[in-house]
């Protein structure tokens, strides 16, 4: 049985855990090109992550004035499923704060928006995977990102106790997400996401390094 009074920290993938984009916009400019668009700026793509492999084509689409075809998901979901891992690495610091975290006590989860067996794939490519206790995908559940219900099924499925856990990711979802569930939250601004995008979480991470400290004061 797990122990419930152990404390958890669930993080966020896509630019928490990983820097993606390159192979994110990678794919994306080589749909785009299959469709005769002229490819996006790395830094653009960049802001459009965050709200799932759809979204991320929808934008992407929209920038060059269009709209994604029937198949232009399945088209990304197979390449990028073969591209998880060309360029995509762990922050630095990453393995350091999650082995700091586990000698701690401490389980891990990913809370994601992007699709679990993607998500599994990328954590073993970059070699994370043996320390989450869990994975919570976009698809793994009815909802995901900001709806809480994605962060306390994540947490269920890693054993966790929802009055002894803590949320840290780089996007307003994840913030929103956490103040819905009542956890705690640290935001990563190494990340993707924009200053603003703190707005309402209890700490502020400039580094993977200042993480382990400030999610143990905020569970003492």
């Amino acid at each position: 049985m797990p122990d419930r009074a152990a404390p958890t920290l669930l993080l966020d993938l896509d630019g928490t855990l990983v820097d993606s984009a390159p192979d994110l916009a990678a794919c994306l400019n080589r749909l785009l090109a299959s469709r005769g668009f002229a490819p996006l700026a790395p830094t653009a793509v960049v802001a459009m992550i965050g709200d799932g492999v759809g979204m991320l084509l929808q934008r992407g689409f929209a920038a060059r004035d269009a709209v994604p075809d029937a198949q232009a998901l399945a088209d990304f979901m197979a390449d990028y499923a073969a591209h998880l891992a060309d360029a995509t690495r762990p922050y630095p610091g990453a393995a350091a704060a999650l082995a700091r975290l586990r000698g701690a006590g401490w389980r891990l989860g990913v809370c994601t928006n992007k699709p679990e067996a993607l998500a599994r794939g990328v954590l073993a490519a970059t070699g994370l995977l043996p320390a989450i206790a869990a994975i919570g995908g976009g698809d793994s559940f009815p909802v995901r990102k900001p709806d809480p219900g994605h962060l306390r099924a994540t947490l269920a499925r890693a054993g966790g106790d929802p009055a002894r856990a803590v949320m840290a990711g780089d996007h307003r979802n994840d913030i929103l997400a956490a103040r819905g569930a009542g956890l705690p939250s640290v935001f990563a601004a190494w990340g993707y996401g924009t200053p603003e995008m703190a707005a309402g979480a209890d700490a502020i991470a400039a580094g993977f390094a200042d993480l382990p400290g400030l999610v143990m004061r905020l569970l003492p």
